[in-house]
């Protein structure tokens, strides 16, 4: 299956997403330890998630696969592909004991895996447990081990480029079994693996971006610089590459920073079409831009160095920007589907939550979160009385910008919004 991504306003032809599932059930017991950025209901963001699903198959036209249906269907009709599934399946399971009761759990796992559904084995890379057997094997106990509760945001496991795909390495041990368990996937589907960054390089889907000519990369708390150096060596087909420092937030203190507020590129910055992007002007002019020109088989810095706002500006983009408030609730995550029509939060109920949750944090830590807490505020009453809340706002219209606004106010409180939870696989 062809992969390709050259701009990421080119209409929007094939995605992968991943229904939330019970590995979501367990990423609530614990949001923090799980990367969310607060509790929400998980009924509710899997009805959401299907809402998402809908408006891009019935709305827009776009191919939506599966994740897990797509690897189970290929799983029940390719016997290589269920040998592969249930090796890595019985790779994740960590077996706990004496050496006899773990060798004979062992021995009937082998046996029984002819009798076991291919769900079972998906579930088990989801939820990676430690099963504890006791003597006999008549005690046992399992025990979750980081369950794969970000796995719905399907950004992050991959960038595709124009050259094809690149396997990603998150930063967070909550995240590092994801491009694992999706490069399963890219098997399946016969798509063209460039390469994959390696330790100690870190590197995620989110913050990449394509622009056409050039592209995007972030750098910072998910992508560090080494990274940043294996992706450029895969050759992924951009004369210019600019590599985005994540700027610190003004708001909150130096010597605290919280990266997770703009954790990737995509979390304040964003395409709206071929010549309009979205983002925090506050942020975008913090964060510092090192470009790097094609030369030969890799890239070469140019010595040039901006600012991301002017940056853009200078390439012929005008720049809609976000308050802070927008911004933190995940306005600039949104999801060109092609020119000039984007998928977008729906604002007014997740700034009303991302407030109400800012100020337990600032009145838990005011020092740290008490100045972005009286920002957000401010900005709530500012958009309410003008009557502009996102995505309803004034420069879309005079940018002809067509928005699609949808209710995420569940799903986004895992920290993203329609950009990190597609994969998109073709645009063009």
């Amino acid at each position: 299956m062809a992969a390709g991504v050259r701009a990421e306003w080119d209409t929007l032809r094939k995605v992968v997403i991943h229904r939330p599932g019970i590995e979501m059930f367990f990423g609530l017991l614990e949001p923090y330890a799980a990367l969310y950025e607060r509790a929400f209901s998980r009924y509710e963001a899997r009805r959401e998630h299907d809402h998402l699903e809908r408006t891009l198959r019935e709305e827009f036209g776009v191919r939506v696969l599966r994740f897990k249906e797509t690897i189970l269907d290929a799983a029940d009709h390719d016997p290589a592909v269920r040998r592969r599934l249930v090796d890595l399946a019985y790779e994740t399971v960590t077996l706990r004991g004496g050496k006899r009761e773990v060798e004979e759990a062992r021995r009937s796992m082998a046996e029984n895996a002819d009798a076991l559904d291919s769900q079972h084995f998906f579930t088990l890379l989801l939820l990676n447990p430690v099963i504890e057997v006791g003597r006999g094997g008549v005690d046992v106990r399992v025990l979750g081990q980081e369950p794969l509760a970000n796995l719905y945001f399907m950004r992050d496991q991959q960038a595709v480029t124009d050259c094809g795909l690149v396997v990603a390495r998150p930063a967070k041990r909550q995240r590092t079994r994801e491009p694992g368990f999706t490069r399963l996937l890219w098997e399946v589907l016969g798509v063209p693996v460039v390469g994959a960054v390696q330790e100690p390089g870190t590197f995620e889907g989110g913050d990449f971006m394509p622009m056409g000519e050039f592209a995007l990369v972030g750098t910072g708390d998910r992508t560090n610089q080494d990274g940043i150096r294996q992706f450029l060596g895969c050759a992924p087909g951009f004369d210019e590459i600019g590599v985005v420092r994540q700027p610190g937030h003004p708001l909150i203190p130096g010597d605290r920073p919280d990266p997770m507020v703009d954790m990737h590129l995509d979390t304040y910055f964003n395409v709206a079409g071929s010549g309009v992007v979205i983002g925090s002007a506050v942020l975008l002019r913090r964060a510092r831009v090192d470009v790097y020109q094609r030369a030969g088989g890799g890239y070469e810095p140019s010595g040039e160095v901006a600012n991301l706002y002017d940056y853009v500006r200078s390439k012929g983009f005008s720049v809609i920007d976000l308050s802070i408030l927008e911004q933190l609730a995940y306005a600039a995550n949104v999801l060109c589907v092609r020119d000039g029509s984007i998928l977008a939060v729906e604002g007014e109920r997740v700034m009303r939550t991302v407030l109400r949750n800012l100020e337990r944090k600032a009145a838990r830590d005011p020092r740290r979160y008490g100045r972005l807490f009286l920002q957000a505020k401010e900005d709530h009453r500012r958009v309410r009385n003008e009557g502009q809340v996102f995505p309803h706002k004034a420069e879309f219209y005079r940018h002809d910008i067509e928005v699609c606004p949808l209710r995420l106010e569940n799903l986004t409180g895992g920290y993203g919004g329609p950009h990190c939870m597609t994969c998109t696989l073709e645009r063009g």
